[in-house]
């Protein structure tokens, strides 16, 4: 497996596993209208393209030389910044893999890879959003330390779901 930063040439892929990881997990929640016009708004190659090209997002990918395995996407400055006194916070935005690849320690290379940028770029805490009833990747994230901190709203198109807020200290 290696560990490398997103190019422009990889918005196709990217776009194409965001799309597959986040249906795989929460497609069953969501009328088809919602799930289409959330899926449009985070997951279409043009967006994709443009978080690569802006300076606030930073990807790591990892892949086989093959195929992509999956990815994490950082954001500076963390848009829940206002929920914590912490000086400095950076979000974590997705952390996904390849459906039939879960548990295979993909998702645990690339976390590590997030805590040690987010240490090197000076942040003193990560943050990020998780489903209320996503109590696996709850747990995952207790792994590494992190704690709920708020519950906040996350939007799929017009439907609501409950979500806890996390963080790291660093």
């Amino acid at each position: 497996m290696i560990l490398r930063p997103a190019t422009p040439e990889d918005a196709p892929a990217l776009a194409t596993l965001g799309r597959k990881s986040f249906c795989a997990a929460f497609e069953h929640l969501y009328k088809p209208e919602d799930l289409a016009a959330f899926l449009e708004q985070a997951y279409a190659e043009n967006a994709v393209a443009a978080e690569i090209a802006d300076d606030c997002h930073i990807h790591r990918l990892a892949d086989d030389g093959e195929r992509l395995l999956g990815y994490v996407k950082l954001r500076d400055p963390s848009g829940y910044a206002g929920y914590s006194d912490a000086a400095n916070p950076i979000a974590l935005g997705q952390l996904y893999t390849q459906p039939d690849l879960t548990g295979q320690g993909i998702g645990a290379a690339l976390m590590d890879w997030a805590m040690a940028e987010a240490r090197e770029r000076g942040h003193d805490a990560v943050q990020l959003s998780v489903w209320s009833e996503n109590f696996g990747a709850q747990r995952f994230y207790q792994r590494y330390g992190f704690a709920k901190i708020a519950d906040i709203d996350f939007w799929v198109g017009n439907h609501r779901d409950d979500e806890f807020l996390y963080e790291l200290r660093l």
